[in-house]
């Protein structure tokens, strides 16, 4: 008997009522009941009570094959914390030399902070220090005016501070420039490193755990960050009250602005970030933002994960490109210029994928986009 691979309390939560079946990507992709998350949660409690031995070839494949997007969570009647779960699963069956190796390069990777500090740098992210309305000056045409933001500390107290992303500040230095330029009250320290959301997923929660922490000492006051996951991971640390994603932090602003394409008012479509949504409720915010500057078109699917899933696209690439290419249908389909992400995982799938296709439509960053928007 295994015993203590999982929390009892939140294993038992589970009634296999089968709310979840609809809502997983994996199952409906395969119709396999060990593939969705009462499927999973059974298997569980096999490694749980040592039904199934730790080295069982099932339980291997599950725990790497589900995208950890949450979407089960919202629609379960028992309050089941199914991402939790799986993210003691892969404590226990990615220790050591199981963990892939991709995913151990990344890890080792974000925690060099000299070295996400010098991709900052070279790539020009966002730097510099919080400047409050009046010591910025008028507002520019192509950004929502700033206005004293909400949640920000009492004077005298820690302000609040943008997080730049170990990937992002690499690969989309523009993102955070985007948002800086959007709420330049927000400090930039750049010598912040890794949030730690990388290690939660990949099996490794006390080094996930103790990343989020250096990152909250690092960053005092209020964190707001341009990544749904890294928000998700950070508020189950440090807490929801220390942590904003971009969208609620811009909420309150008028845009009074609109992006046009062609000498019209553009058409655009959002991606949730699945953490964002599915761990922390937040969907209505970048909706609103974007339905100010531009035709907002809902997609079917803009729920359901991507495939991006953090490290999923690397580890399992041939499911996640099933999975993104019929969500590329129905972006070409929706006929809209521009799909915006709000996550950098996302983001770069999103791309990789239209690029690849020679899509007409762009995958843009809700940061990049509200820095575009002209004049009406």
């Amino acid at each position: 008997m295994t015993g203590d691979v999982f929390d009892p309390e939140q294993l038992s939560r589970c009634i296999s009522c089968g709310f979840c079946l609809p809502a997983c990507p994996t199952y409906a992709m395969t119709g396999d009941e060990a593939s969705s998350p009462r499927g999973r949660i059974t298997l569980m409690r096999a490694l749980q009570d040592g039904t199934l031995p730790p080295d069982d070839g099932t339980l291997a494949e599950q725990s790497s094959f589900c995208l950890g997007c949450r979407a089960c969570e919202p629609v379960c009647p028992a309050g089941v914390e199914y991402g939790s779960l799986l993210e003691q699963w892969r404590v226990h069956q990615w220790r050591g030399w199981r963990r892939p190796l991709v995913a151990r390069a990344l890890m080792l990777l974000v925690e060099q902070r000299w070295l996400l500090r010098l991709s900052g740098l070279v790539r020009r992210a966002a730097r510099g220090r919080a400047v409050t309305p009046r010591q910025a000056g008028p507002a520019p045409a192509a950004a929502p005016a700033p206005v004293a933001a909400p949640g920000s500390a009492a004077p005298g107290g820690p302000g609040a501070q943008l997080m730049l992303g170990c990937v992002e500040r690499g690969l989309f230095p523009a993102v955070s420039r985007g948002a800086h330029a959007l709420a330049p009250e927000l400090s930039v320290p750049t010598a912040q490193g890794c949030c730690g959301a990388l290690h939660a997923h990949n099996g490794d929660l006390a080094g996930g755990e103790r990343l989020a922490e250096r990152l909250g000492e690092d960053l005092p006051g209020t964190i707001v960050t341009t990544s749904g996951g890294c928000a998700a991971h950070l508020a189950s640390v440090l807490g929801r009250d220390r942590v904003r994603e971009l969208s609620t932090w811009l909420a309150d602003r008028p845009a009074g602005a609109e992006l046009r394409v062609g000498g019209r008012r553009a058409r655009v479509a959002l991606q949730d970030s699945c953490h964002l949504r599915n761990g922390l409720g937040v969907f209505a915010q970048p909706r609103a933002l974007l339905s100010q500057v531009a035709d907002y078109v809902e997609l079917p699917s803009a729920a359901t994960c991507c495939g991006a899933a953090g490290t999923y696209s690397l580890l399992r690439p041939k499911e996640s490109r099933r999975i993104l290419d019929a969500k590329l249908d129905e972006i070409e389909a929706a006929g809209v210029d521009l799909v915006v992400a709000v996550n950098p995982g996302c983001l770069r799938q999103l791309r990789t994928g239209l690029r690849r296709r020679r899509s007409a439509v762009r995958a843009v960053h809700l940061a990049e986009l509200l820095t575009r928007v002209e004049a009406p």
